[in-house]
């Protein structure tokens, strides 16, 4: 386990190495953040002065290692706009991106799974069938486009939900969070949900491979044969071997809805880090976005590492490599 776990984190450790030079030698390509940042009537001693003071006179190998030798210390640099430490703007920022990505991962989970375990346990019934289309347009249509249809619909033509901002928010433990008040969570539905979509077909027909595969192995008929009913072998036997793979790309999907939840938090107004990063990528705010960049990464590497270690819990079978060394 513990040589496992090593070659885990020199993995992580590498593939952050390898994420900040390609995006910062990519930022430092794209353009230069002193045009976006000053007026065109500026001086060129004023531009020379905010060029020196961020740094960007100097060649971008030195910029680099200058940004790595602060990194590794926990100063990810100050955000250009801002003026504030990039990493503090950031985790200032997480809790709202974090709670609107676990909510969606809980609605992908407590609406796919059922809807794929009933697709799976009668694939050619009309309630499965219904259930695959709705499965196929979730993974077909666009999330910004549902976003401004489930604005038009639920906030300006029925007026039930509000259509941005994040509501009312409650300090637990200096962490804010809305999920507590009822004005919260009416502020957090509608962005959770389109959030959540692509992930609920994707949780179906992954429930509804793994039920329709494992109900055809031999110990399902032992099972029936012994007189066990139908739901007792499905909760003890069919759910457990269905649930394997599904947890592996469900970590997977997280790491994913925290990095990627960027459009879903800028149609609804949500002050999460993607919304954070747009900001900063329209007028090239380098330190945010490598903050922004290195934090996703890290996240995922945990993640990925959670997972295959909870993999090995669910199914006995399964030993980590290095385990039994």
């Amino acid at each position: 386990m513990s040589s496992y776990l090593l070659s885990r984190i020199l993995q992580a450790i590498m593939t952050l190495i390898v994420m900040s030079v390609l995006v910062f030698v990519g930022l430092y390509m794209i353009g230069n953040p002193v045009d976006v940042l000053l007026s065109p009537s500026a001086t060129p001693a004023e531009r020379l002065e905010i060029i020196q003071a961020f740094g960007l006179d100097r060649p971008v190998w030195e910029q680099y290692l200058l940004f790595v030798s602060k990194a590794l210390t926990g100063d990810l640099g100050n955000s250009f706009v801002f003026n504030q430490p990039a990493l503090d703007l950031i985790l200032q920022r997480m809790p709202a991106t974090l709670e609107l990505a676990f909510t969606a991962l809980l609605m992908a989970l407590v609406i796919g799974i059922p809807l794929g375990i009933r697709a799976g346990l009668r694939p050619d019934g009309l309630v499965s069938k219904s259930i695959m289309t709705f499965s196929i347009l979730g993974f077909s249509l666009p999330t910004f486009w549902i976003g401004l249809i489930m604005i038009l619909s639920f906030s300006v033509q029925l007026g039930w939900l509000p259509a941005s901002g994040r509501g009312d928010t409650v300090d637990i433990f200096g962490v804010p969070v809305s999920f507590l008040t009822l004005n919260g969570w009416t502020h957090l539905i509608l962005p959770a949900f389109n959030l959540a979509l692509f992930k609920i077909s994707l949780v179906i027909r992954l429930t509804r491979a793994g039920v329709m595969e494992v109900m055809q192995l031999d110990f399902v008929r032992f099972a029936r044969a012994k007189g066990l009913t139908e739901h007792r072998i499905l909760r003890v036997h069919v759910l457990k071997n269905t649930l394997i793979p599904l947890i592996t790309v469900i970590g997977l999907e997280l790491g994913s809805l925290i990095a990627f939840a960027v459009v879903t938090e800028t149609i609804f107004a949500w002050p999460g880090m993607g919304k954070l990063i747009i900001d900063a990528i329209a007028v090239l705010d380098r330190p945010v976005i490598l903050a922004y960049l290195m934090i996703t990464v890290v996240m995922f590497s945990l993640i990925n590492l959670l997972v295959d270690i909870l993999y090995s819990v669910v199914d006995p079978r399964v030993r980590l490599e290095g385990a039994s060394r």
